[in-house]
């Protein structure tokens, strides 16, 4: 099933075009890599499609949403997205959860302990490192229970340590899912089947 199609889809910002005429479907259960250098748009995509941001032309549609209602079928990592700094990490998944349910079957507690944050659970957000944040940003978008989730860099500021825990939340709590991840490291986007090179979009 489509759950994300963009038809002609093209960007641009002042007189330069990020890209244009794209025609890509995004099917239910598959894992995408969108890859290509540095300003080829793989973060502006992303953001397109969680509807963050418009196309300068074509069209996207969502199944059954529009971009007043997609935010309940998609959950986003990104380096540029904030954490509630005043909050610790159980106050800021309590927080999420009211906005967007979390999974089923598992507790707040327990995933904090899967990402490795436990002995930060009472901790404010602000006196973490970049890496203790990451984990914390992956954990909502991993276990919000939304059928699309959007990884945009999605190990960045981890250590050798946190990239393993990336692969293993990733196998064991999204693979159900569509994935779109937005990288130039093969080893966030090993999973994912299919590649979409933004380059190629370049005119």
């Amino acid at each position: 099933m489509k759950q994300i199609s963009l038809i002609g889809a093209g960007k641009r910002f002042n007189k330069d075009w990020i890209f244009q005429s794209l025609d890509i479907d995004f099917e239910e259960g598959h894992h995408y890599a969108l890859i290509g250098n540095n300003g080829s748009g793989k973060s502006t995509l992303l953001q397109i499609i969680a509807g963050f941001t418009t196309l300068t032309k074509g069209t996207i549609e969502w199944a059954n949403a529009d971009n007043q209602s997609i935010y309940n079928q998609i959950s986003i990592a990104a380096p540029y997205l904030e954490l509630i700094e005043e909050l610790t990490t159980l106050e800021q998944f309590e927080f999420h959860a009211k906005f967007k349910s979390l999974i089923t079957g598992i507790s707040i507690q327990d995933i904090i302990k899967l990402i490795g944050l436990s002995s930060a659970t009472n901790k404010q957000i602000r006196y973490f490192s970049s890496g203790m944040k990451q984990r914390l940003k992956l954990g909502l978008a991993i276990f919000s229970d939304c059928p699309i989730l959007l990884l945009d860099e999605p190990c960045s500021n981890l250590d050798k340590e946190g990239y393993t825990l990336y692969k293993q939340l990733i196998a064991q709590y999204a693979m159900h899912k569509l994935i779109i991840v937005g990288s130039n490291d093969p080893e966030e986007y090993a999973f994912c089947t299919k590649q979409i090179n933004l380059m190629d979009y370049k005119q």
